[in-house]
């Protein structure tokens, strides 16, 4: 982690990442704790891809509704705002095990995640555009981090009771008392402008798809993994280990996400990315160890998490400071649309012979070879403009 932060930490930076960090460690325990401590409610297994398309679903909304929230309220006070909203949706549903609560509570938290990735993203993504992949690196490494702390909640802490609640409300209070508490200097609230349709159209393709296809991936490992590792007769404090070693796949490539970025073209990168995810779920289903499973699991993933930082980095490029919000709110929404078909779509893989990693393997396979099309089309266009 010490390679990804800078060596002096602005307070604009600090308070938006720490809350950051606390929303995540509450939120990787959370996704992962949902499919297993269904039976414990009387709910069924099956339930689990619903509310994971619900929630992507409500993600989906929010992306292209937070912008007038954020432009009112300015940055901090949105966050604060929307970790209040999770919050409640959190709290509602050990109170009320209903179906519909729970899949309509999931759809609500959805629209205050998406508020809280734009308003995170925007705020980090204003200044210097030479530092945005520095500063996305900081960001995607706290909340992976967080992330993977959270994920070993399930093993430390337990699916059962109170305490996995109160751990998690605990985390999330305190993040909202960061922000409220801690000076910052967040960009102005009326700073950013909407982007037209056509301004929107000439966005960088590649960049799109592959936020689409960070959605489809990573949908289906937070909504299906932890349960695809119970079917494969993995123990539950098994499976909390290795979800964090997911993220920490995760964390470790950030910091080389920077650095390959000024050396090679980004749609090179994201297909590379992805032959590296379509590797690792070779090795997971060739060898049947824990070990060999654990060492898969990291791989897939650095190359599934690192689509997405290179994918908005992508889209943002030579944008100005004022279209932002907006350009983080289609590479949002794109993402959400690829979270919400990747649980349901990866649920019919569950009851086939590969499975999750079979959709997996489809997924990023396609993926790259579109990307490297897509990159040799690129050169070959540039060659020809000099």
């Amino acid at each position: 982690m010490e390679n990804i932060l800078p060596p002096v930490t602005k307070p604009r930076v600090f308070v938006p990442v720490t809350a950051l960090a606390m929303y995540a460690v509450a939120s990787g325990y959370f996704m992962s704790l949902i499919p297993l401590m269904l039976p414990l409610y009387g709910l069924d297994t099956a339930l689990a891809s619903w509310l994971a398309s619900l929630f992507y679903a409500g993600l989906l909304l929010g992306a292209v509704s937070i912008e007038p929230l954020v432009t009112k309220m300015g940055h901090k006070n949105a966050f604060v705002s929307c970790l209040g909203l999770l919050v409640v949706t959190i709290a509602i549903m050990p109170m009320v095990t209903s179906s519909a609560v729970w899949l309509t509570s999931r759809f609500v938290a959805g629209i205050a995640v998406a508020g809280v990735f734009v308003i995170v993203e925007s705020w980090l993504l204003h200044g210097e555009e030479s530092d945005r992949a520095k500063r996305l690196g900081l960001y995607m490494g706290s909340l992976y981090g967080g992330t993977s702390l959270g994920q070993l909640g399930i093993g430390l802490i337990g699916v059962s009771g109170n305490m996995p609640f109160i751990v998690i409300f605990t985390m999330l209070l305190l993040a909202i008392g960061v922000l409220l508490l801690i000076k910052s200097d967040a960009p102005h609230p009326g700073h950013s402008q909407p982007m037209s349709l056509g301004q929107i159209s000439k966005l960088n393709h590649a960049a799109i798809i592959g936020c689409i296809v960070s959605g489809l991936t990573l949908g289906a490992i937070y909504g299906l993994m932890p349960l695809a590792l119970s079917l494969r007769g993995i123990a539950t404090d098994d499976v909390g280990s290795l979800m964090a070693l997911i993220i920490l796949g995760a964390m470790a490539v950030q910091p080389l996400i920077p650095l390959l970025s000024k050396y090679m073209d980004r749609t090179l990168l994201m297909a590379l990315f992805c032959l590296l995810g379509v590797a690792a779920i070779a090795l997971t289903t060739s060898f049947g160890g824990l070990y060999a499973l654990g060492t898969g699991l990291f791989l897939l993933g650095m190359a599934v998490f690192a689509l997405y930082p290179v994918a908005i980095n992508l889209g943002c490029d030579k944008l100005g400071s004022n279209h932002i919000v907006a350009a983080t709110q289609v590479m949002l929404f794109s993402y959400s649309i690829g979270s919400v078909a990747g649980p349901i779509v990866a649920g019919s893989f569950m009851s086939g012979r590969h499975g999750l990693p079979g959709y997996l393997f489809c997924c990023l396979l396609a993926t790259s070879v579109y990307m490297l099309i897509v990159s040799i089309k690129t050169k070959r266009q540039a060659m020809a403009g000099e």
